[in-house]
C-alpha cells in the first residue's frame, strides 16, 4: 500500500489495537481514506493475515463507492506490541483506537498500556458495543482523553458511528474524534454513557428474542429475517445481522448488558450459547445461522 501518513489533515498515523474483524475493518476505513495505520495485535497468526484482509476490504469499499477511489491508500504498519509503534519520531498517533475483544479486563489493559505510551491530549478511543466508558476510564491515567465509539460492522461500508462521551471525557477529546470521523466521511452521533449505549441496548436484546423464536420452533431462521425485513423494514433481518456481528461478540455484549442492568431479556439464550460452543460464530467462521463457506470475512 502506498505511503501517505496521517489522519485527515494531521500528518500523523492512526493506531489500531486489535487485528480482528473490527480492528481490521476500522484500519481498512482509514487506509481507504489515505490515512496511515499502525495495527497492533499480540496474535502473530492473525496479524500475519491482516494485510491481505484489509486490502480486500479497501478494494471492496472502493468498488461499492464507500471509499474515495481517487485517494492514494494509507500505509499499513503492523506490530505485536505498541512499544515502538506508538513512540519515537513520526510514530506518535493522532488517536489510538482500541478494538480488542468485548471483555472489560482485556480492554482496560489495552487502553492503559496505550495511554502510558502516548502524550497527554492524544484521544484514546475504545471501540465497544456495550461496556460503559466510565468503567473503562478507571484503568487509564487521563480519563479526559478517553472516549468511546461503536463502529458497525463492516465499518468501511457503514457511514454512521455511535460516539459515547464518558463523564470525564474532555471537550477537546470529543472535538478531535468528531473531526477524525468527519475526515473519514463518517457521521458521528454523540450519546451519553450507559451499558449498551443506544444501538446495542436496543438491537442485541431484540436479536436474542429472535433466536428464542427460532429455538421455540415458531418460525425458521429465513422466515424470521424475511418478516423483519418485509414487514418492519429491517435491512438484513436480525439473525443475518447476528452472523455479521459474530455470535461470540453478541453473547459477550449480552452478558455485559445482563450483568450491568439486571435485565433478564439480555441473558443469552441457550441456542446462542450452544452455537458459540460449537464454533458456529457467524460469517467470520463460515457458519452461523447461515452458511458462508468460501466467503472472505
Amino acid at each position: 500500500m502506498a505511503e501517505d501518513n496521517g489522519t485527515p489533515g494531521s500528518g500523523q498515523p492512526l493506531a489500531v489495537l486489535g487485528a480482528g474483524v473490527m480492528g481490521s475493518g476500522i484500519a481498512a476505513l482509514a487506509i481507504g481514506h489515505g490515512v496511515a495505520v499502525s495495527l497492533i495485535d499480540v496474535d502473530r497468526a492473525r496479524l500475519a493475515t491482516a494485510a491481505a484482509r484489509i486490502d480486500h476490504h479497501v478494494r471492496t469499499a472502493q468498488l461499492l463507492g464507500a471509499s474515495p477511489a481517487a485517494d492514494a491508500p494509507g500505509e499499513l504498519v503492523t506490530g505485536l506490541s505498541p512499544d515502538g509503534l506508538l513512540t519515537g519520531a513520526g510514530a506518535v498517533p493522532a488517536a489510538v483506537i482500541e478494538a480488542v475483544t468485548e471483555d472489560a479486563d482485556a480492554k482496560a489493559k489495552a487502553l492503559a498500556d496505550a495511554a502510558a505510551l502516548v502524550p497527554p491530549g492524544t484521544p484514546i478511543i475504545s471501540n465497544t458495543s456495550s461496556i460503559p466508558i466510565d468503567e473503562l476510564a478507571r484503568a487509564v491515567p487521563r480519563p479526559a482523553d478517553l472516549i468511546g465509539t461503536h463502529f458497525m460492522n463492516p465499518p468501511y461500508l457503514i457511514s454512521t458511528v455511535e460516539v459515547i462521551r464518558g463523564t470525564h471525557t474532555a471537550e477537546a477529546t470529543l472535538a478531535a474524534v468528531r473531526a477524525l470521523l468527519t475526515g473519514l466521511r463518517r457521521e458521528p452521533i454523540v450519546v451519553q454513557d450507559a451499558p449498551g449505549f443506544v444501538t446495542s441496548r436496543i438491537l442485541h436484546p431484540m436479536i436474542n428474542d429472535a433466536v428464542r423464536v427460532v429455538a421455540a420452533g415458531t418460525a425458521s431462521v429465513p422466515s424470521v429475517d424475511r418478516l423483519m425485513q418485509g414487514c418492519l423494514g429491517h435491512p438484513t433481518g436480525p439473525l443475518r445481522t447476528a452472523d455479521l456481528i459474530g455470535l461470540d461478540n453478541l453473547v459477550d455484549s449480552l452478558w455485559v448488558l445482563h450483568r450491568r442492568t439486571g435485565d433478564e431479556g439480555c441473558r443469552p439464550c441457550d441456542l446462542l450459547l450452544d452455537m458459540v460452543k460449537a464454533g458456529r460464530l457467524g460469517r467470520k467462521s463460515g457458519r452461523g445461522f447461515y452458511d458462508y463457506e468460501g466467503e472472505q470475512a
